[in-house]
């Protein structure tokens, strides 16, 4: 059974002995989804727990905390995607002050050997840890032979030729390359979250939207996109969405607003996830709001003709649990 652990102290949480990976994990993409499957396999092959650890705020989000750091997912879908891979545990630390002045050699004592009695740690060749990342995988391999657990290092997974990282695809999301997204991801790039009660100026101007707040959540995309949702119906509903903040409208808050088409209902509350499928413009304001209700009409027909079941952006590459791609037919 899977077990979330939020706790840096506590009792030892695997008297048998763990195979551990370590990572922010952000959108745990294909390359993420081979390192934990590996880390699932050498468990069970030595008869251990199979854990991830992994850290809320990720690192590059505390230090960059005077400008936002988009992220592919937060940590609901971070925790779902690990959950759903078979591993007995994620170990999600708070990454906080006490955290960033944490020694390398601390952790290595506290949390790899006492708290998880590590036989085996894998990371990246870049990993660095510890207060000033003065922790790397040769200190990692010192550490290891003082407390009796190998470190072994997980080659940068590729697909065609493409390293598959979190800011390559954090870059395609931005420039709109939602097909090369889900190359790397391995499934489409989505947003998540319960239905809002917005200003209803959407639904005034004869396009109602189910609306989502990022709250801090920084996303990596921005402006108008065909998008399905999901979690409205038994299937995918078509729609267009907007993401950003509504300068026409003298928004301020970031919000995703999505016009769902030929759908008439009352979703408040409810939990949906927003597939974006292709970007049609830029977030633009406009000198009135006559403009605008055009402007978005044209979004729509455009959103609609791109959103048809024929159209082959609808027919995606996808990964297996081992981070392969495997092909529907489509060409990309």
């Amino acid at each position: 059974m899977f077990r979330l652990v939020r706790d840096r102290q506590g009792a030892p949480l695997a008297p048998q002995g763990s195979v551990v990976c370590i990572g922010a994990f952000d959108g745990v993409h294909c390359g993420h989804r081979a390192l934990l499957n590996r880390v699932r396999e050498r468990a069970a092959r030595l008869g251990t727990a199979a854990v991830a650890v992994s850290f809320e705020p990720i690192p590059r989000e505390y230090f960059a905390r005077s400008s936002p750091v988009s992220r592919l997912d937060d940590v609901r879908g971070k925790i779902r995607q690990i959950a759903g891979l078979g591993l007995d545990m994620l170990m999600l630390l708070r990454f906080n002050a006490d955290m960033a002045a944490m020694q390398a050699g601390q952790f290595v004592e506290q949390i790899l050997v006492q708290r998880l009695a590590a036989r085996e740690v894998w990371v990246g060749a870049d990993f660095r840890f510890g207060h000033n990342r003065q922790g790397d995988v040769a200190f990692m391999r010192e550490m290891g032979g003082r407390h009796g657990y190998a470190t072994e290092v997980f080659p940068e997974f590729t697909l065609g030729g493409q390293a598959v990282r979190s800011s390559v695809i954090r870059e395609m999301l931005a420039r709109g390359d939602f097909m090369g997204a889900r190359h790397l991801l391995g499934r489409p790039f989505k947003i998540g979250g319960h239905v809002v009660r917005g200003r209803q100026l959407g639904r005034k101007l004869g396009y109602p939207t189910a609306n989502i707040r990022l709250g801090r959540r920084t996303s990596p995309v921005n402006g108008i996109f065909a998008v399905r949702v999901h979690g409205v119906a038994g299937h995918s509903m078509a729609a267009v969405a907007s993401l950003g903040v509504r300068p026409t409208v003298a928004g301020v808050e970031p919000l995703l607003e999505s016009h769902l088409f030929d759908f008439d209902g009352d979703l408040y509350g409810r939990r949906i996830d927003v597939e974006f499928v292709a970007k049609l413009r830029d977030e633009e304001k406009f000198d009135s709001l006559e403009s605008m209700v055009e402007q978005i009409g044209r979004d729509a027909d455009q959103a609609r003709a791109l959103l048809v079941p024929s159209n082959p952006v609808f027919q995606p590459d996808f990964a297996d649990e081992r981070g392969r791609v495997r092909s529907s037919g489509a060409s990309a």
